[in-house]
């Protein structure tokens, strides 16, 4: 990696750690129907008349409603038990998934393969997804408008899932998730509720592949979140 980026990466990683006041809110609608205008024609996708995942993968990987839609290879819909009791949110695909058309697959979803292990949770147990489908360029983060046009999408996924707990992959995705602007640090650590769902926040397995030394906080958030897991299983 050469100055220039290992200098954007370091700063996106002290963005996430502990905000950014520049920041703007993120008031997004939680239900809403999608329309696309091309030229003269108006294209809806009624992707709220979706009964499973199938149907709303289907209905929506078609999507361009963002600048996003244009510059993909491919639609990262999410992936695992579409009956999971666990959701995991990511920010957005990366190369990698951009590729193969899966959330987490590059070096960070091997680390986070590995997390789950770690808590006794497989990737075929849970459900894996982000807030935005599409890679956005130079896997920068998603920026207000690309995630108010995609999250409805998340937000009819946990529709149909119904998990029990919801964990955030880093301080984009628990900002929009939970539209609530705050620091990762304050996020960390504290049970906060989605719908019907517990939400807990940790870091992003990539920022943990840039700082290493994080791993020790990760680790205490998932002993956390199992417990709670555990607890709500009784």
């Amino acid at each position: 990696m050469d100055l220039k980026n290992k200098i954007i990466a370091s700063l996106e990683d002290q963005k996430n750690i502990f905000g950014d006041e520049l920041f703007e809110d993120i008031k997004l609608s939680k239900r809403k129907t999608t329309v696309i205008k091309e030229k003269n024609n108006v294209v809806s996708e009624d992707f709220q008349s979706a009964n499973n995942l199938e149907e709303l993968s289907k209905l929506i990987c078609e999507c361009k409603n963002c600048i996003l839609g244009s510059s993909r290879k491919k639609f990262v819909f999410g992936e695992g038990n579409p009956n999971a009791d666990i959701v995991l949110v990511g920010e957005g695909p990366g190369a990698d998934e951009d590729e193969q058309g899966r959330p987490f697959v590059g070096r960070a979803g091997q680390l986070l393969t590995k997390i789950l292990e770690s808590i006794q949770l497989t990737r075929e147990e849970v459900y894996i997804c982000n807030i935005v489908k599409c890679r956005p360029p130079g896997n920068r983060n998603p920026l207000p408008n690309e995630m108010e046009a995609c999250i409805p999408y998340l937000h009819k996924q946990l529709e149909i899932i119904n998990p029990q707990l919801i964990l955030c992959l880093g301080l984009v995705a628990a900002q929009a998730l939970l539209q609530k602007k705050d620091s990762l640090g304050n996020f960390r650590g504290k049970i906060m509720e989605f719908n019907n769902a517990k939400v807990m926040v940790t870091y992003h397995p990539a920022a943990l592949l840039r700082n290493p030394g994080w791993k020790v906080g990760c680790w205490e958030d998932v002993q956390q979140f199992q417990k709670l897991y555990q607890s709500i299983k009784k």
